[in-house]
Order: structure tokens, then sequence, then C-alpha cells
């Protein structure tokens, strides 16, 4: 049996399984199984390092066990090392290896969703500081962005997200002078948890954005927030945030199982009736 697992806690919430269990079937792979593991913080570092005697090929990594996930393994990739984060991992010849495809999903979701879309148009303004901020901005940087803007409620925070990465063409705006860093974008990107529901909408006046700007959200529960809401009604592209969770499961099935799947509306559609949404 070639079993995988996503790590978090909790993590009933999570649709990994269901993504990978999808792949497994449409591709026909046998004795393979995806499951979620629910793991306290305060075992984590001891169960990732212990995977492969649990049994598991490999393993996906959610919150809050990111960043403990990197620093208990002793290979990573590129982008892991980079963000010090990983979200999957891989048995390799020398061992586990940690890698971040995050950043990736976030590329490859607005590459198949808005078509002909390219991160050399121009600016892109990232809202929030976090640890998706971090995965897309380095993603946004590789992809070629003249220039990333970090808006966020606290400048100490955005300006070690800049230094961090070493990002070399960024700037960091407060909140309060936001409409400053939508001057000339050309991407916008909502890396917060505002407009979930449940959770207060983001509250940006897109008065000052160029209308050829596409405007993006990590989010997906709602599909359109508020803040993609406004962006179409006034005339802008707009994508929606579940693709970014479909794409970044991709590179960790094909390392594991040795095929390379495909984000359909299929498997869109069976997210969607999952999150309880058409």
């Amino acid at each position: 049996m070639r079993k995988v697992c996503v790590i978090g806690w909790p993590i009933a919430h999570s649709r990994s399984p269901l993504i990978h269990n999808h792949w497994i079937a449409e591709h026909k792979i046998p004795d393979a199984r995806y499951e979620p593991m629910a793991v306290k913080p305060e075992d984590a570092a001891a169960t990732i390092r212990d995977l492969p005697k649990l049994g598991f090929i490999g393993a996906n990594v959610t919150v809050p066990h990111k960043e403990t996930a990197f620093a208990a393994l002793d290979r990573h990739d590129a982008m892991a090392r980079r963000l010090k984060a990983v979200n999957t991992i891989v048995t390799t010849a020398k061992g586990l290896e940690g890698r971040n495809t995050d950043g990736y999903g976030f590329i490859a979701n607005l590459k198949d969703r808005a078509a002909g879309w390219s991160a050399s148009r121009g600016p892109a303004v990232l809202l929030g500081a976090g640890g998706a901020a971090r995965a897309i901005a380095a993603a946004l940087e590789d992809e070629g962005a003249p220039e990333i803007r970090i808006v966020n409620r606290t400048a100490a925070r955005a300006e070690a997200l800049i230094r961090d990465l070493g990002l070399k063409a960024a700037r960091m705006f407060v909140e309060t002078d936001a409409a400053s860093a939508l001057d000339g974008a050309a991407l916008l990107v909502n890396t917060t948890t505002l407009g979930m529901k449940g959770e207060n909408d983001v509250d940006l006046n897109l008065a000052a954005l160029p209308k050829s700007a596409l405007v993006t959200d990590i989010v997906y529960t709602p599909l359109e927030t508020g803040l993609l809401r406004r962006a179409r009604e006034a005339g802008h592209r707009t994508v929606d945030g579940l693709g970014m969770l479909l794409h970044q499961a991709v590179p960790g099935f094909e390392a594991w199982f040795g095929v390379r799947p495909e984000v359909t509306e299929k498997l869109r559609k069976l997210v969607l009736a999952d999150l309880g949404m058409k």
C-alpha cells in the first residue's frame, strides 16, 4: 500500500484527501491511499520524521505545521528553503525532502483561469504579509513581476517579508496608503482571510486600480468574495482562490505516484459540491 497523508491541526476541513483520492481513482493507481492525519503541534516534528516508519511515502502539511516541517527535515527544495516552510514531503533516494508548492499553485491558477495573464505586465499588489503572502511574493518575483507592493496593517511585518525573501523590487505600504499602492498596478491579490465566510470583508477602495488589472483572492469560501464581486462589477477580470488549492496539489501527486494529474472542471465541481457550493 502506497499511503500519503495530510498533516494538520485540526484537519477535518482539509479537501486534500478528496482531491488526491479523485486522482488516484482517475488514474487507476493500485494500492494507493491518501488520508487525513490530525497531529497536535507538540507531536508534529516527531510525526514528520517518522513518516516512513508509519508507512507513508509522503505527505502534505497544512496549518499550523508548515514551519515545523521545515525545521524537522534536513533536505528541502529551493522554494522551501527560501520560505522556510514546507507544504509537501516527498521520499527521495536520500530520505525525506520538504518542498513548497503554494506559490506554484497560485501562478498555475492565474494562468489557467485568466488567459494570457503574465506577471511581467506590471506591479503586483499583495494585501497582507503572512505565510501566503510570502509564497505568492516569491513566486511572482520568479515569474518576472517588475515590482511587488506589500500592503499591510503594520509596516514591520511587511518590511520583514521583503527583507527575509530578499525581494529585489518591492515596496511596503501601510493600509492607509493603499490607494498609492494600487496606482498603475497590474495585479491585486488578497492573501489574508478577510472575506472568508464569517470574517469581515476587505475594506479597500478600488478606484485607483487600473481597469486592466486582474484581481484575485486566496479565499474560496465563498467562491466569489466581496472583493472579487466589487472588482467584477467595476470591470476587472477576476480569479477565485479555489484553483490555487487544486494546482498546488499537482506536483506532490506527480512526485509520489509518477503521474501528473490535471486540474479539470470535473474536479472543481467535485470540491465545490463537497463545500456545499455550486
